[in-house]
């Protein structure tokens, strides 16, 4: 699965899921994603969830900003640097995100990183249009003539 692939399946996700919260408060739809509450209503919304495994080891884990604000990815590739092809980075360059390289290619791993899972980050960033929070993670690149 492509990462554009990913984030269109994982926004009809969310979508679906906020389109049944209409009469909870925000703070309430923030408090309904927590790890806990989806992996027991919402299997199906993370592949994590039926294995009973949490993507970040934390107390308090929130899902509403699966995927993260500050990730952006090219399918095509961000940028090239000699002889690697950078498909992904984290915008705000977190120190506890590393590079994932492989033969030709490098990808932003997040695994160590915590950031769109707390709550106050969540309700900084927060819209009911998951979509319009992440929107500036596809990056598109300049049409080349």
């Amino acid at each position: 699965m492509t990462y554009l692939e990913w984030f269109e399946v994982h926004a009809n996700k969310h979508k679906a899921i906020m389109d049944t919260l209409t009469e909870l408060s925000d703070s309430e739809v923030i408090d309904y994603f927590s790890y806990d509450n989806m992996k027991e209503k919402h299997i199906d919304f993370c592949p994590l969830y039926a294995e009973d495994k949490k993507c970040h080891e934390m107390k308090d884990l929130n899902c509403y900003l699966c995927g993260c604000m500050y990730f952006r990815f090219s399918d095509k590739g961000i940028r090239k640097e000699g002889d690697k092809t950078y498909y992904s980075l984290c915008s705000i360059e977190a120190k506890e995100g590393k590079a994932f390289v492989s033969d030709g290619s490098v990808h932003q791993d997040c695994s160590g990183c915590l950031i769109p899972h707390k709550k106050h980050v969540i309700e900084k960033h927060f819209s009911r249009d998951w979509r319009e929070v992440m929107k500036q993670t596809i990056v598109s690149l300049p049409s080349s003539k």
